[in-house]
């Protein structure tokens, strides 16, 4: 009796995962940078954490306006682009209220966002400064391991960094610099990326989605 009451709790857990699947969603700003750039990249990433980490994500991401209220539907948001950013005052509002209040922003320099990138996040946090992320951070230690984040494409010859916002001591920004952890993620046509170097980029994807779920 006590092992049919198990396999049915077992089963509605698991049909109620199926039915409340988690949304994610990428961020769409304003300033004319291409906040779409990586159309592939963050569907693929999804089905990589499904079929490896066993997570129950939709298959298509949402995409949200910075300034929308619907952004609190998101327990993480992607960002990423080559050109200019422009966060308007109820964006800056909306965004450092969901971040304060348990989301997450994964940002992903697709050359050309960083020094926008850094000024509009001055809006959002100017009491604070993104850090450099030690390599023994729990985002790097999820369901994979990383000594060092891992370089997908090569920019101006420098090392890939990843560099955190910390609001009240938790991680509420994750940036990788100098990386292109999301063109990792793009279908292997897009870039014709080695397969070795793909993984890498979706297994510390996995890291970064595992890492906003839990903490």
């Amino acid at each position: 009796m006590i092992k049919k009451i198990f396999f049915l709790l077992l089963f509605i857990t698991f049909r109620n995962m199926v039915l409340f699947a988690q949304d994610v969603a990428v961020l769409k700003y304003d300033g004319g940078g291409d906040w779409y750039a990586n159309p592939t990249a963050v569907p693929n990433l999804i089905a990589f954490c499904n079929e490896n980490i066993h997570t129950v994500i939709n298959k298509k991401p949402k995409v949200v306006a910075a300034n929308s209220i619907e952004i609190f539907n998101y327990p993480i948001v992607f960002m990423t682009g080559h050109g200019n950013v422009d966060f308007n005052t109820d964006a800056v509002e909306n965004l450092r209220n969901y971040l304060i209040s348990g989301g997450f922003l994964h940002v992903s320099d697709n050359y050309g966002i960083d020094k926008y990138l850094r000024r509009e996040m001055k809006k959002i946090f100017p009491e604070l400064e993104f850090r450099e992320i030690p390599n023994n951070h729990k985002i790097y230690n999820q369901e994979y391991s990383f000594k060092q984040l891992p370089k997908i494409h090569e920019h101006d010859n420098k090392p890939a960094q990843g560099f955190g916002i910390f609001y009240q001591g938790r991680l509420v920004v994750f940036y990788d610099y100098q990386c292109d952890l999301s063109d990792g993620w793009e279908d292997f046509e897009v870039h014709h990326d080695p397969q070795e170097i793909r993984e890498k980029a979706l297994k510390m994807g996995a890291n970064i989605i595992s890492y906003a779920f839990l903490n």
